[in-house]
C-alpha cells in the first residue's frame, strides 16, 4: 500500500513546485499624469479641481489607474476590506517637489517607499486632514517643522488616522 501512494505524492509535489515557479512577475506600471478626465474613485469628482497631494492605484487587471483626490483616500482604499487587493502599484504626489495648490507633472513617487507627515495643519483635496507624502525624510522633516505633525512610513501609518 505504501509504495502505491509514494509515486502519486511525488508527482503531486513536483506539479505544485512547477506551478509555483511558473508564476510570472507582475510588471509594475509607471505612474500616469493627471488629465481633466481623471475622476476620484470615491467622490466621482474631477481630481484636478482639488488642491493638495493626489494618489493613483494600479490594479493587476486594469491598464488605467484608479485616481484619488487625496493621499488619505488613496491609503484608505488599500485598507478597506471591500476594495480590491490585487494592487500592482500605488503612487502619490511628492510634496517635497510639487506645489500644494496644483501638483506638477513628474512628481509621482512610490507610496510604499515614501515618508509621510501625519497630523500637520494642512488639509487635502477633500478638506480633511491630509497624509502628506515626501520622497525623502529630510523634506518631510522640513515640512513637519513648519506645519507640525509626525513622520511615519507607509507600513506604520495608523489605521485609525485614515479610517476614523
Amino acid at each position: 500500500m505504501k509504495s502505491l501512494y509514494q509515486p502519486v505524492l511525488v508527482l503531486l509535489v513536483a506539479t505544485l513546485a512547477m506551478a509555483c515557479s511558473d508564476r510570472q512577475p507582475v510588471d509594475i506600471p509607471a505612474p500616469q499624469e493627471l488629465t481633466r478626465d481623471a475622476v476620484g474613485y470615491f467622490c466621482q469628482m474631477t481630481v484636478m479641481d482639488h488642491n493638495g497631494p493626489k494618489g493613483q492605484v494600479f490594479l493587476t487587471d486594469r491598464e488605467q489607474p484608479l485616481w484619488f483626490t487625496s493621499v488619505r483616500d488613496t491609503i484608505a482604499f488599500t485598507l478597506l476590506p471591500g476594495e480590491p487587493k490585487n494592487i500592482a502599484a500605488i503612487y502619490v504626489t511628492d510634496i517635497g517637489s510639487a506645489s500644494w495648490d496644483q501638483p506638477e507633472p513628474g512628481t509621482w513617487i512610490d507610496a510604499r517607499t515614501a515618508f509621510y507627515v501625519l497630523g500637520s495643519d494642512r488639509v487635502g483635496g477633500m478638506q480633511t486632514p491630509e497624509v502628506v507624502p515626501f520622497n525623502t525624510r529630510e523634506a518631510a522633516e522640513r515640512f513637519m517643522q513648519r506645519q507640525g505633525g509626525e513622520i511615519v512610513v507607509f507600513d506604520a501609518i495608523p489605521r485609525e488616522s485614515i479610517l476614523d
